[in-house]
């Protein structure tokens, strides 16, 4: 099945390019503070650790965002690509399984908020609806992501035996434990970032979500058999 090294192929894609992106402008807005605005400078931090600045901060000023901006909009092409390749492969099992639709939607959807998020990056204006938007962008992103992984683990693990002479079944196992985690954090966290104050656990608790949900589409790349 062609499909199945090209969903490999895109998983390592979707994994590389934003681990890649965020911790080469973590390292220049640290590094190199002679391209910054002198308030841009960030100090060394470790942010995975010690949560000492946030994502969008290393993100959102020139010049990172030259660099953050470009590796979003393709991971965001990669992405649906993703999703519309498991679609394929799902339906050569089952014509008609019941999780294809919701998958592929959710899927979908976390990539275009991924765009959107991209676009507004940096974008500044004093507008406390503006504001929410943003938030409610990144959030969407975030929900629509970890539901489209669950409905896709969901579905593989019900194509298990289907599935087995494609498939690693304890990679499967550990992305069904990796996405259980996700919705755990998820839930234990919402006091947490919702309530004011405690900013630097927000931050490592970001940085280290993030490297949960791209770690999704690494062990999709081990879970898949070569079929060359």
């Amino acid at each position: 099945m062609k499909n199945i090294n090209k969903i490999r192929k895109l998983s390592i894609g979707i994994f590389v390019i934003p681990l890649v992106t965020l911790n080469a402008c973590l390292i220049l807005i640290t590094n190199f503070h002679q391209f910054f605005n002198a308030e841009d400078v960030v100090l060394n931090t470790i942010p995975y650790i010690d949560g000492g600045v946030s994502i969008s901060r290393t993100a959102r000023v020139f010049p990172t965002y030259l660099i953050f901006k470009p590796a979003m909009f393709f991971t965001s092409y990669l992405l649906i690509k993703y999703w519309l390749y498991n679609k394929k492969i799902i339906k050569f099992f089952d014509e008609n399984h019941k999780h294809i639709k919701r998958f592929v939607f959710f899927g979908i959807a976390s990539a275009v908020m991924l765009i959107l998020h991209s676009i507004f990056l940096g974008i500044s204006f004093d507008i406390s609806i503006y504001k929410l938007f943003r938030r409610l962008v990144m959030l969407l992103f975030i929900v629509f992501e970890v539901v489209a992984q669950t409905y896709l683990v969901l579905t593989l693990y019900s194509l298990k035996d289907k599935l087995l002479k494609y498939i690693n079944p304890n990679i499967l196992k550990c992305k069904i434990f990796l996405v259980s985690v996700l919705i755990i954090v998820a839930i234990v966290s919402i006091p947490i970032v919702t309530m004011p104050g405690n900013k630097f656990l927000k931050h490592a608790l970001e940085w280290d979500y993030f490297v949960g949900v791209i770690g999704f589409y690494l062990l999709t790349f081990f879970m898949w058999k070569n079929k060359n």
